[in-house]
Parts: C-alpha cells; sequence; structure tokens
C-alpha cells in the first residue's frame, strides 16, 4: 500500500479556481481568478500532490477547456518548484491529451469516460507510461457510474468495471460519490472501503469530505488517500492539520 496522501483539489472553470455542488455546472462558486496562487499556497503549506480537474474539458467547453491547460502547466510548474506532483483530469479523451497533460509535467492523468468507453486505450495508455501515472475516476450517483462530466449515467456495475480495469493493468482510482460532492455533507467511506478490497487497486476517496475524523477513516480502512475541496476553501478544514495527521500513517 502507499503512503496515505491528502490531494487538495483545485477545480478549473473559465480559468477561475470553483467549487460546483453535486457537479452542477448551474450550482457554482468562484473561490479564486487565479489558480497559480491557490497552488502555491496549498503547496507552501506542505501537500506533496495536487488533485487538478478541468471541469470545462469534463463539461465538453473546447475553447475553454484549451485555455485552462495554461494554468495546468502553471500549476505543474509550481509544482516542480516544491518537489511535489500534480494529477489531472476532465476531458481526457485520447492518448494524444494524455500525452500532451504529461509532457506538461502532469504526474498522472485520470481517466474518466474514455476508460468506459475504450478500455483498450486505457491499456494502451499503461502499457506505454506506467500503472503510476494513470488512473481512473469512478463517479457515482445514486450506485449509477456517471460519464461525461456527470451529467450522464452509464449502464455499468461499478464492480465489475473496475475488475475490468483492473485485469487491464489499472493501479490508481479516485471513488466519487458524486451527491455528496461540494456538499460538505461527509464523504461515502463505506463504498470506498469495499472497492478498496481488491488488493491490485489504490483506492482514492472524494466526494464531501468535511471533517477530521473522516480521514483518520479512510486510512485506518486501507484507502490510499482523500482528496479535499470545498472543505479547504470555506475553513472547515485545515490543509496543515490534514497534512500531519496522514503523516502520522505509518
Amino acid at each position: 500500500m502507499p503512503e496515505f496522501t491528502v490531494f487538495p483539489a483545485i477545480d478549473l472553470r473559465q480559468g477561475r479556481v470553483v467549487r460546483l455542488q453535486e457537479g452542477d455546472p448551474a450550482r457554482e462558486t468562484v473561490f479564486s481568478t487565479d489558480p497559480a496562487e491557490v497552488a502555491r499556497r496549498f503547496l507552501t503549506a506542505g501537500a506533496r500532490w495536487l488533485h487538478v480537474i478541468n471541469l470545462d474539458g469534463a463539461l465538453g467547453e473546447t475553447a475553454a477547456a484549451q485555455a485552462n491547460e495554461v494554468a495546468i502547466a502553471q500549476i505543474a510548474a509550481l509544482a516542480a518548484e516544491y518537489d511535489a506532483q500534480i494529477q489531472v483530469g476532465g476531458g481526457v479523451r485520447s492518448m494524444e491529451a494524455i500525452a500532451r497533460l504529461l509532457g506538461m509535467g502532469v504526474g498522472r492523468v485520470i481517466l474518466g469516460t474514455l476508460a468506459i468507453q475504450q478500455p483498450q486505450t486505457l491499456a494502451a495508455a499503461i502499457a506505454r507510461w506506467g500503472a503510476e501515472r494513470i488512473a481512473y475516476s469512478l463517479d457515482l450517483r445514486q450506485g449509477e457510474v456517471q460519464i461525461h462530466g456527470w451529467q450522464r449515467s452509464a449502464p455499468y456495475d461499478p464492480a465489475e468495471v473496475l475488475a475490468r480495469l483492473a485485469d487491464y493493468g489499472l493501479r490508481w482510482v479516485i471513488f466519487t460519490d458524486v451527491q455528496r460532492d461540494g456538499m460538505l455533507t461527509g464523504a461515502n467511506l463505506d463504498t470506498a472501503a469495499t472497492l478498496a478490497r481488491d488488493p491490485r487497486l489504490c483506492v482514492i476517496l472524494a466526494g464531501g469530505v468535511t471533517h477530521l475524523e473522516e480521514v483518520r477513516q479512510a486510512r485506518a480502512r486501507g484507502l490510499a488517500g482523500v482528496i479535499v475541496g470545498r472543505a479547504l476553501y470555506t475553513g472547515e478544514l485545515d490543509l496543515a492539520t490534514l497534512l500531519a495527521e496522514a503523516s502520522h500513517a505509518g
């Protein structure tokens, strides 16, 4: 099992740092117009990884998604200065897109719809760049797999999806309960822990992480890390405290 990691989240929309509620583009809160400054704040606090999502890419807004890549490149460069890394997802739907992000200095690329619809492409990406550099984001709403920026459901069994992708070499999984995301209502630890029973997978919990005890429980229940978003921006959680907790994981 890898070292337990806390991932501060930076969601990009039209060049701004935002948080959505339940993935709904109409329920947006803007927290900053300077993504690099937000990244620097997290890195200065000691974050070793940042979780960056190109929301416009996930939502199919091509021009805005390309503009967000400027911010992603800046964040990747900043992370390198701090000897840290970033993982990036949102609308990554081709080998070319994966290669472009890795070429910017991104440490790990997160796939969603592409992995579901073209698992052979995920396998090819893992074969080319290695299992540490490719992740799959399993996003569930009422137990149903979400695709295309959480705007559509897909008729797949989540456990079967993960088992199949693990057969293709998948190691890293980010699990989000969409109904909890951005709601400060607590995360779905039970489902995450169930998914983590597959010894081939390292599962990172996202969506609604609000309390320090949830982070402790995530670590205790065998998860590889947690992604924290809105709770950091509103002050419900303090990043330095979370990082100190993670450092005691051993």
